[in-house]
């Protein structure tokens, strides 16, 4: 019997994956670099109208201070604005933060009531030409226009105050709520009718989700104009607040500390344009841009 010889298979060569291979670590300059590029050109643009303004304010003839005597004659209420000695005499924070209080509920105000009224325009046509041409004239109105009325009507500094921010802030949240509607793609009132969406649901998941980005626009320059509205309003009321620090300082000829108190107004100013933004990006999950 002849035996079968086996012919032994070797065994197929190994085959040596190369590790893979790690991404370099970023630098410490390359994960700065994105917010430097924002920062740093608004910072030189800065430096350099401060230089100017320096070389500008201290030639003769000057009517302005230059930010050296700026620094020097408000030093103290820049370095420490929440001293509060009573009365009338406190830092910058507590004028600010009597005008944001102010602020804060005439805004709300007039978020409440323009998007509700928005929406009842942007969904009936003879809401619309009733109301429409109305809201078109009143919001031409300048807002200290409505101070003496409101002083008449309230008899109270607050509440006059409140008034005109409302006034003031409401047209803008109205129109952009009412043109988000208009707005809605008929697409999505198909499906609604489709999956026989009505009543609170309709308005929750289909028209509000899809005009937000519409509102947040309103919201936005409706904070805007409040914070404008307050300053001026503040002027003349007289009281803690901002507006009212202004005047009293240019009654006193203190020209340094107007000129600190304006850049408080606007980098407050700043801040509510931002955080109004960030909020629509944020609940409109992008669409709306910040």
């Amino acid at each position: 019997m002849n035996a079968t010889v086996q012919t032994p298979v070797a065994a197929p060569p190994s085959v040596t994956r190369p590790a893979p291979s790690s991404m370099p670590a970023l630098t410490l300059g390359a994960r700065l670099r994105p917010y430097a590029e924002r920062v740093l050109p608004p910072l030189a643009v800065v430096l350099a109208l401060m230089g100017l303004w320096e070389v500008v304010a201290s030639g003769p003839g000057a009517t302005l201070p230059p930010p050296s005597k700026v620094w020097a004659d408000a030093h103290d209420l820049i370095v420490d604005p929440f001293f509060d000695r009573g009365g009338l005499d406190k830092g910058l924070f507590w004028h600010l933060l009597a005008s944001l209080q102010r602020v804060a509920v005439g805004f709300a105000l007039s978020a409440v009531i323009g998007i509700a009224v928005g929406l009842l325009i942007g969904t009936s046509k003879l809401a619309m030409r009733g109301l429409d041409p109305i809201f078109q004239v009143l919001r031409t109105v300048p807002p200290l226009a409505w101070l003496p009325l409101s002083l008449a009507a309230f008899r109270e500094a607050q509440p006059s105050a409140i008034f005109v921010i409302f006034i003031t802030s409401v047209w803008p949240i109205i129109i952009n709520t009412a043109v988000g509607v208009r707005n809605v793609p008929a697409d999505y009132r198909n499906v609604a009718a489709v999956i026989r969406l009505r009543g609170p649901a309709y308005w929750w998941r289909i028209i509000l989700p899809a005009a937000a980005p519409y509102i947040f626009t309103g919201l936005r320059i409706g904070v805007g104009l409040s914070w404008l509205a307050i300053i001026a309003a503040e002027m003349l009321i007289g009281g803690v607040g901002i507006g009212f620090f202004i005047w009293d300082a240019w009654n006193s000829s203190n020209l340094s500390d107007i000129i600190v108190a304006l850049a408080y107004v606007g980098l407050v100013g700043f801040a509510l344009d931002r955080l109004m933004a960030l909020a629509g990006h944020l609940v409109t999950r992008g669409t709306a841009t910040v």
